[in-house]
Formats: structure tokens, C-alpha cells, sequence
């Protein structure tokens, strides 16, 4: 019982930024800056981020999970640590973007974001390798996001 209440820990956290992103990311028509946007041909649709994000978080959250009930003898505090500060740059990223619409300074803390989440998977190597393998779709689709985020700064 103990590991199902770490696990759902593991997944609240894991989805802590996209319930953050929630109160600034568009809805449909109604977000007149958003849709006025130039954007990629390769933007999808609304839902497939919703979906997408949904599965990133949910294997974010099954890797801390990992993280956190692997018995190894090395220190987790670096990885903690990196999965704190990369949760807190994709929380803040949406702020960016689509609060603010600071599309600039949204690209570089999406550099940076990345460079966090190297970072986590390097650190989570040593620890679980299916941690770290988890996390390969969200890196993937993290530099998916800096093109779309870049070509919005570029186009606009």
C-alpha cells in the first residue's frame, strides 16, 4: 500500500507544472493573442498537446517513481534536485509564453529546460535505467517544442 501512495506522490508531482500551465495556455478560439499567431505548418492541433503532455507527465512521474523506490546506495538528492528544477522551468515556460507572451525569453528558458533535462537523465542513469529511459520521449518532444517556440519568434 505504501508503494501505491508513493506512486500517486510520484504522478501528482510529475503533473504539478501542466496544472500550472492550465490557467495560461490557450482554449480553443477564445485566446485571441494565440490564434493570431504565425506559426509552424507542424503546430498541432489543441488536443494533441493536451494528449501529449498528458503521456509526458504520466512517464515523468513513473520515472521519479523509479527514482524514489530504487534502493541503491548512491545519493538521489542530485537527482531530486534535477527533476525539481526542470518541473519549476516547464511550469515556467508556460507562464512565458502564454502568460506573459514573452516569446523570447519563453525560447530560452525552453534552452535551458532542455539542458536541465539532460542533465535529470544523466543523473537518473546511474540510479534507474528505466527512469532515464522515460524520460527520452519528454527531452524528444522538448526540442519538438523549441521549434515550434522558435518558429513563433522567427515568423512573428
Amino acid at each position: 500500500m505504501k508503494n501505491f501512495f508513493i506512486f500517486v506522490l510520484a504522478l501528482v508531482i510529475s503533473f504539478l507544472p501542466g496544472i500550472f500551465g492550465v490557467f495560461f495556455t490557450p482554449h480553443g478560439a477564445n485566446d485571441v493573442w494565440f490564434n493570431a499567431l504565425n506559426k509552424s505548418v507542424l503546430t498541432p492541433d489543441g488536443w494533441v498537446f493536451s494528449v501529449a503532455w498528458s503521456i509526458l507527465y504520466l512517464l515523468l512521474g513513473i520515472a521519479l517513481f523509479l527514482i524514489i523506490k530504487n534502493k541503491t546506495r548512491k545519493s538521489k538528492a542530485i537527482a531530486y534536485w534535477a527533476f525539481v528544477v526542470q518541473m519549476a522551468l516547464n511550469a515556467l515556460w508556460s507562464y512565458l509564453f502564454f502568460g506573459l507572451h514573452f516569446v523570447g525569453a519563453a525560447l530560452l528558458c525552453l534552452i535551458a529546460l532542455i539542458a536541465v533535462t539532460i542533465w535529470m537523465m544523466a543523473v537518473f542513469k546511474p540510479i534507474s535505467k528505466g527512469a532515464y529511459y522515460l524520460s527520452w520521449p519528454y527531452l524528444v518532444w522538448l526540442c519538438f517544442a523549441l521549434y515550434l517556440n522558435g518558429t513563433v519568434l522567427f515568423l512573428n
